[in-house]
């Protein structure tokens, strides 16, 4: 792991959104790496990613 700060429970909000601005990974593996990957809520371009991932989503359901 990257961040020895990573299992800190702190850097988990609600147990399930990590939001860590020391760690400058985006995409981060869940707290159950078997689980898959989640946001680093923390760097600032989680919110674009968010946004463009909605927009996808939006976009595919318009033409199905």
């Amino acid at each position: 792991m990257n961040n020895s700060n990573f299992n800190d429970s702190s850097n988990w909000k609600w147990g399930i959104f990590y939001f860590n601005k020391k760690d400058k990974r985006l995409l981060v593996p869940k707290r159950l790496a078997v689980l898959g990957i989640t946001i680093n809520f923390a760097n600032p371009w989680s919110i674009l990613l968010v946004l463009v991932l909605i927009l996808l989503i939006i976009s595919i359901e318009m033409y199905i």
